[in-house]
């Protein structure tokens, strides 16, 4: 019998990759009137060619943008409307740039800036997009220098370390410096045995040796919905996430696929990777929200500090005023928001101002004060009680059609500021029509963000089911816009004792004042948004004492309407519930307004802000 012998095959030269000693690289940058490839253009193209540390030949042109340079930018680069004046378009010097760069690999700093604009020039002269290869020198040096070496990754930065030549903003000054940072970062790899082309592009993919070294904390993770805590040696949060499958989420952050420098360092340091499962997605939301919330990790920069938010509230006192402030009390006042910040409030509450003679001093007045009145009562928009010529009857008039514009009808603040704005605009005065605009828009979109969340938060208790996945259904309780209890329902199983005991295990509330008594803001705005999906079917629905009600709390159904109804215990009932409504009059549908002509007004604006140089909004 006679035994085959399996013989070595060395390996072709293709096989291996292409040396970059053999490869032609052309090193390019741009300089442009913005940053934007699809609405600022070109204004200058600098590129080197290289190959084996030779250089080839450069290319250099001005460009005519077609457009005034903003002054900002002529500052900035050197480049003036006078330079480019002769310049060609961009359309007659891109195919020499192309024919320039054919068959080479495109190296530039911050590749996709420029390459970005390259194809969006591409695209707008009829030309295929490039088919090069790209490397970016940023990604580079990112991962084969240090912070000791190199405290940022900026070309001026690199070019202090590597390069003769100093950046000026000027593309073909900045090519040449980046073609002495590419030389010395190619120099840098072959340490890590990369030699070839194709080595160098997989390994600016490949991940950190502290991903690789840290591969191991995600071998006990589930494949479950639910949140992720990445912890430190002290078992301190570093970073918090969530995902419909924690195994195949925590087990990217140890592969290529993960390139955030933040991210990558905060794997490099962590210790292990504590799993919450969770029943649904939408409770995993949730419970994400509220741990970033209460643990508020160093490497989460969204939702960290809800308490931050603030409140446009029109204070309980014989002649209230709006004041802007952190916290909901339980006072008897009336409160608009939450803002993300006192900016918009203070918009929000001067467009309520435009609409109701409220006052603006902060001092408290009773009937006995008897100062002298300020500057506004001489102007109509204040009835002066602190001077004694309003009584809290009076005044009070002006405090009721204030609350109502608040919490329910948002027309009568919308109507005031449209007068204002169309006189403005009559008179030419355009940007104060458009400030007008800007503190109407902040004002309705606070009122339509409060008036959706109270329909849910004035809810006892609302049951509701969505298809899971796997089959079955997915239940939530909800309490006053707070979610309070998850499960999976199995298919085919009968939703009453299901239903029951889900809402008998379900987290206990007593729910605080204003319009989020029970849970923030962004938590039951995710809790809505579940809601609003397909396929939710609403089971129970629980209007207790409080109903669906006006906005002066007299527990009637007031000027509302429906946006759910609500059968008996059962998955899609048609019942008459009346507990999830909006208010006829809510802010949602003006708000809409004002963004249309937002809209129309930006696009009509465009082709003029371009020609005079101005930003595009």
């Amino acid at each position: 019998m006679v035994v085959g012998v399996e013989h070595a095959v060395q390996g072709t030269l293709d096989e291996l990759g292409t040396p970059l000693s053999q490869i032609t690289f052309v090193v390019f940058d741009l300089e442009t009137t913005g940053v934007s490839a699809g609405e600022h253009a070109i204004t200058e193209i600098g590129a080197v060619k290289v190959r084996g540390g030779e250089v080839l030949g450069e290319f250099a042109t001005l460009v005519d943008p077609g457009t005034p340079i903003p002054p900002f930018i002529s500052v900035l680069t050197g480049i003036t409307d006078a330079m480019v004046a002769q310049a060609p378009r961009i359309g007659s010097v891109l195919p020499a740039f192309l024919e320039f760069s054919a068959g080479a690999t495109l190296v530039a700093h911050n590749a996709g800036f420029d390459v970005g604009f390259v194809k969006a020039a591409c695209a707008a002269h009829g030309h295929p997009p490039p088919a090069h290869p790209v490397l970016d020198t940023v990604t580079l040096a990112r991962k084969l220098l240090t912070r000791d070496e190199a405290p940022n990754c900026k070309l001026a930065t690199l070019a202090r370390l590597f390069s003769s030549t100093e950046p000026c903003h000027r593309a073909l000054s900045d090519a040449r410096a980046t073609v002495d940072v590419l030389h010395a970062l190619i120099e840098r790899a072959g340490s890590f045995g990369v030699h070839t082309l194709e080595e160098l592009r997989g390994f600016t993919r490949a991940p950190t040796p502290a991903q690789r070294r840290n591969r191991h904390l995600a071998e006990a993770i589930p494949s479950a919905p639910g949140v992720y805590v990445f912890e430190d040696e002290r078992g301190d949060p570093l970073y918090v996430g969530k995902s419909v499958n924690l195994r195949t989420r925590v087990r990217g952050y140890f592969t290529a696929s993960e390139t955030r420098p933040r991210i990558r360092e905060m794997v490099g340091i962590a210790a292990r990777v504590r799993p919450i499962v969770c029943a649904t997605p939408l409770e995993a939301e949730v419970r994400e929200l509220r741990l970033i919330g209460e643990a508020k990790p160093r490497y989460n920069r969204r939702s960290r500090f809800p308490e931050k938010v603030v409140w446009l509230k029109l204070t309980d006192e014989l002649f209230p005023r709006l004041s802007i402030v952190r916290e909901v009390k339980d006072d008897g006042a009336a409160y608009l928001g939450p803002f993300s910040g006192s900016r918009t409030a203070d918009d929000a509450r001067a467009a309520l101002h435009e609409a109701v003679p409220l006052r603006r001093c902060t001092e408290r007045i009773t009937a006995r004060t008897g100062r002298p009145a300020c500057a506004l009562a001489g102007i109509g928009r204040c009835g002066a009680p602190c001077e004694g010529r309003q009584s809290p009857e009076e005044y009070g008039r002006h405090v009721a059609a204030a609350r109502r514009a608040m919490e329910v009808d948002a027309t009568p603040v919308f109507a005031a500021l449209e007068a204002r704005m169309a006189r403005l605009a009559a008179e030419q005065r355009y940007e104060e029509a458009a400030a007008d605009r800007d503190r109407l828009a902040a004002y309705l979109r606070a009122s339509a963000r409060m008036q959706r969340l109270r329909a849910l938060t004035s809810i006892p208790q609302l049951v509701a089911a969505a298809p899971a996945a796997g089959g079955g259904w997915e239940m939530h309780v909800i309490r006053y816009g707070r979610l309070v209890s998850a499960g999976v329902m199995p298919a085919g199983a009968h939703p009453a004792p299901f239903v029951a005991a889900l809402t008998a295990t379900a987290e206990t509330v007593v729910p605080g004042p204003g319009p989020t008594p029970a849970a923030g803001a962004e938590e039951t705005e995710c809790v809505l948004r579940w809601l609003e999906g397909p396929g939710v079917r609403l089971v129970e629905l629980d209007e207790g004492t409080e109903g669906t009600r006006d906005a002066e709390g007299t527990g009637g159904t007031g000027d509302t309407r429906d946006t759910a109804g609500a059968g008996g215990t059962g998955i899609g009932g048609d019942g008459a519930g009346r507990g999830w409504s909006m208010p006829v009059t809510g802010s949602a549908r003006l708000l809409e307004r004002i963004e249309r002509a937002r809209r129309a007004t930006d696009a009509a604006e465009r082709p003029h802000r371009r020609r005079e140089g101005r930003p595009l909004r």
